[in-house]
């Protein structure tokens, strides 16, 4: 990618050297659970029980999970800032992410503007081990995800050495690829898609909801793919880079996945799609630069 001397994004909050520790959250939530057995004794004790579980409930159905603040898990840790200075090496990962998310900011203003709409850029949250969000405490063993609940994209960019190494899917287009598939689940919340996912879920089987989470999946690669012929015409790519993103896309498909756990392919349970499926619907929004071809939830067979 032809990615040095571009515009960086200024949404980009580093939080690494960081650590979450005991917040006055948690003292809160060790309180509440000192006291629940007088609470339970007590009819209006009782009342505010009830009332703090609907009000979770009625949270979480909107991607946000009040728990971690209730029991001292999640939101408003203290931290530790590290002092340590970022190798040159370090700061260049650091660069290329605030530049990919610079270039899917264009990317979507555009496209929203073409429907008539407003794009709401999303903060790209860089984290080491594990990073509080809006839904709950992450590890960096979930690798990167996005949160609905703060609109947050985050990334551990210890993920980039393990696309290659474990995932056999190097090079800074594949990396690039991963960015803007998250960004494309903050294109899904805009859109109000991801509300749509969540509300058609429910009392489902578990099969259905994979199924349901599959087309979502598939459809944020598509969005990605947008992202890649946008910057086709922007002149960024160079030679292999599109063979790089459609090899990381591959390379994590539920099948090849399964495969290497040594397990058997079960495609009921899952979640992001096959290989081939993911491959495909990067390709069609990279081919088509057209939204209207990422319905992924109007094919029968996606």
């Amino acid at each position: 990618m032809r990615w040095r001397g571009r515009r960086q994004s200024s949404n980009v909050e580093d939080r690494r050297g960081q650590s979450a520790g005991y917040s006055a959250a948690g003292a809160g939530g060790m309180m509440l659970l000192r006291f629940l057995p007088a609470l339970l004794r007590s009819k209006t004790g009782r009342t505010v029980l009830i009332v703090a579980v609907v009000a979770v409930v009625g949270a979480r159905l909107l991607g946000i999970d009040l728990l971690p603040m209730l029991l001292g898990t999640g939101v408003a840790p203290t931290t530790t800032s590290s002092s340590r200075e970022l190798t040159q090496a370090e700061q260049d990962r650091v660069d290329f992410v605030s530049v990919v998310l610079a270039e899917t900011e264009d990317t979507w203003h555009g496209i929203f503007a073409d429907l008539g709409g407003r794009y709401r850029e999303p903060t790209l949250v860089l984290f080491s081990d594990r990073v509080n969000s809006a839904c709950g405490m992450a590890s960096s063993a979930v690798g990167p995800f996005y949160c609905p609940g703060d609109q947050q994209v985050y990334l551990d960019l210890a993920f980039f050495r393990e696309l290659k190494d474990r995932f056999g899917a190097p090079g800074d287009f594949a990396q690039a690829y991963v960015v803007a598939h998250e960004v494309g689940h903050h294109v899904q919340t805009l859109m109000g898609i991801s509300d749509q996912v969540r509300q058609a879920g429910q009392g489902q089987s578990k099969a259905r909801i994979n199924a349901l989470s599959v087309r979502q999946e598939l459809q944020a690669d598509c969005f990605a793919g947008l992202w890649a012929h946008a910057a086709s015409e922007g002149q960024i790519l160079e030679a292999g880079d599109l063979e790089e993103a459609l090899n990381a896309a591959a390379a994590i498909g539920d099948d090849r996945l399964q495969r290497q756990a040594g397990g058997a392919v079960v495609p009921d349970s899952f979640t992001h799609g096959s290989s081939e499926q993911r491959v495909s619907w990067f390709r069609r929004g990279y081919e088509s630069g057209d939204i209207r071809q990422c319905d992924t939830f109007s094919e029968v067979n996606p």
